[in-house]
C-alpha cells in the first residue's frame, strides 16, 4: 500500500508542485488550505506523513501540531513544517512544538521528497522500499549501487537521480523540463538539453551489458522508464 501524504499549504502553486512530485514518487497525496480542514481530514483518514505550512487561515500550522502532539491518537503523526521562516527561534520553537523536521521556503524538492522518505524510513519503514527492480536491473536506493543481471554498473549521481526518478513511475513520460524540476530541482537554471546528454550517459552505462534498452525516448515529447521492461527476464 502506497503511503499517504496530506499537504497542508494555502499557496495554491506551491501544492501543485508538490502533489505533482509525490504522486511521481508513488505516494497518494492529498491536499488543504486551511488549519481547520486539516483537523477534520486527519479524523477522517490518518496520514503517513503530514507536510505543513507554519502560517495558515483558519488555524495556525503551529497551533495544529500542538493539538496533534496532544492527542494519544495523532502524538505521533511524522510532520514536516513548511515555512518562510528561517530565524534560528522560530525552528527552534517548530521543533519544540513537534515538528519532526523543517523546512525553510524556498526549498529544493528532491531535498524534501528525501527528508519524507527519510522519515517514513524512520515512522513506517514498510511504505519506503530501499530497493527498486525492473527485468534484470537492480537499484539499491541506500547503498546507491546499480547492477544488471549480476554486475554492478557505474553511474555518476546525476545519472542514478534520473534513472531513480523514472523507475518510481514506468511507463510515465516526462517532458525535459519536469525531468529539470524532478531530478535537479526547480532552483537550478540549466539548459533543457543538459537532460538530453544525462540520458544518454545513462544509456551508455545501463546498455553495456545488454541490448535492451530501458529507457525510452518519446519524440516531441520526452523520456519514460519502458513498462514492457518491468516484464523483461534479462
Amino acid at each position: 500500500m502506497n503511503a499517504y501524504i496530506l499537504i497542508v499549504e494555502d499557496e495554491e502553486a506551491l501544492t501543485t508542485l508538490l502533489r505533482y512530485n509525490l504522486e511521481a514518487e508513488g505516494f497518494t497525496v492529498d491536499a488543504v488550505a486551511r488549519g481547520d480542514e486539516a483537523e477534520l481530514r486527519i479524523q477522517e483518514q490518518m496520514p503517513d506523513v503530514l507536510l505543513l505550512d507554519w502560517m495558515l487561515p483558519g488555524i495556525s500550522g503551529i497551533e495544529l501540531c500542538r493539538r496533534l502532539r496532544a492527542r494519544p491518537e495523532t502524538h505521533a503523526l511524522p510532520v514536516i513544517m513548511l515555512t518562510a521562516r528561517g530565524e534560528e527561534g522560530d525552528r527552534v520553537r517548530g521543533l519544540a512544538t513537534g515538528a519532526d523536521d523543517y523546512v525553510v521556503k524556498p526549498f529544493s524538492v528532491p531535498e524534501l521528497l528525501a527528508r519524507v522518505r527519510a522519515l517514513l524510513r524512520r515512522a513506517k519503514p514498510s511504505h519506503v522500499s530501499d530497493f527498486l527492480v525492473a527485468g534484470d536491473l537492480e537499484l539499491d536506493r541506500v547503498s546507491h549501487r546499480i547492477k544488471r543481471s549480476g554486475i554492478e554498473l557505474h553511474l555518476g549521481p546525476t545519472e542514478f537521480k534520473l534513472l531513480e526518478f523514472l523507475m518510481l513511475t514506468p511507463g510515465r513520460v516526462y517532458s525535459r523540463e519536469q525531468l529539470l524540476d524532478g531530478v535537479w530541482g526547480r532552483d537550478v537554471y540549466i539548459d533543457e538539453r543538459t537532460v538530453d546528454v544525462h540520458v544518454g550517459r545513462l544509456r551508455k552505462a545501463l546498455n553495456v551489458t545488454s541490448a535492451c534498452d530501458p529507457i525510452r525516448t518519446v519524440r516531441g515529447s520526452g523520456y519514460s522508464f519502458d513498462e514492457t521492461f518491468y516484464q523483461a527476464v534479462g
